[in-house]
């Protein structure tokens, strides 16, 4: 495999932040000591690194990983219980955080593949959820733990609902238990799973892929996706007509076709 070059590497407390010079931008959770266990400035961390993916015309991909041998245990113990000791009104700030952590993931106009290289648990699974894809090593585990600490799972909840469904949502948020990688992608959590080896290869593959296609198209279609999934038949019919009437008039619409039809590689190719 050819070596990337980086191009630049951001590094926080909490977490790193490397693009290399194709615009994939690889966002790692570093705070491996505590299995990358989300605390307020790791949170808050996120979301920064969020708002300047979006704001770059550079990057064009971005990966999520951890650091060390677990992807994300959770919510850091000792913010959950300091949290104990706030105020109502402090509490609902603090969880509201962490939720505009998941939609600005969730929310990225550029693809997300999580690189899950370890076990995953509550909010991890939450992390995962916001993927568009995830591909995880077939050693780890995963679970909801969160009732078992006399918690609910509430603000990962809509994003782990839409990825496994209700059905397997009512089995594994109830209980707590711990389920392996290949269950993981039998419900949906998990794209792939591969050995520890393959990892990095079944990552770069997708990447490689997705840079293969238009970046504003991509961007386009995961607004189409959240759009037809959220509306009904009637509203999708009109949405969707103009969506690629719309896509059609674009300059990348019109470079696709032509390279298509001259037989040569597209400009973002």
């Amino acid at each position: 495999m050819a070596v990337i070059e980086r191009e630049c590497s951001v590094e926080f407390k909490n977490t790193i932040m490397d693009v290399d010079e194709r615009g994939v931008a690889y966002v790692t959770l570093n705070r491996p000591s505590v299995h990358n266990a989300m605390s307020a400035e790791l949170i808050h961390e996120v979301q920064h690194i969020c708002a300047s993916i979006e704001a770059s015309s550079k990057v064009r991909v971005v990966v999520l990983t951890g650091a060390g041998e677990t992807f994300c245990a959770g919510g850091d113990l000792k913010w959950m219980e300091s949290n104990i000791t706030k105020t109502r009104a402090q509490r609902v700030e603090e969880t509201g955080e962490l939720a505009n952590m998941l939609a600005a993931l969730n929310g990225l106009s550029k693809p997300l593949i999580g690189r899950i290289q370890g076990p995953a648990y509550g909010g991890g699974v939450g992390m995962m959820s916001v993927c568009d894809i995830s591909i995880g090593v077939d050693t780890a585990k995963f679970g909801l733990t969160e009732v078992k600490l006399g918690l609910t799972p509430a603000t990962i909840s809509p994003y782990v609902v839409k990825r496994i469904g209700a059905t397997h949502a009512r089995r594994n948020f109830f209980n707590s238990r711990t389920f392996n990688a290949g269950e993981a992608k039998i419900i949906g959590l998990l794209t792939d799973v591969v050995s520890k080896d393959e990892l990095d290869a079944a990552i770069e593959k997708e990447v490689r892929m997705i840079l293969k296609c238009a970046p504003g198209a991509i961007a386009s279609t995961k607004k189409l996706i959240d759009f037809v999934d959220t509306h009904t038949a009637a509203d999708n019919r009109i949405y969707t007509a103009a969506n690629l009437a719309d896509a059609w008039e674009t300059e990348e619409g019109k470079e696709g076709i032509d390279a298509f039809l001259n037989k040569r590689k597209a400009s973002w190719n």
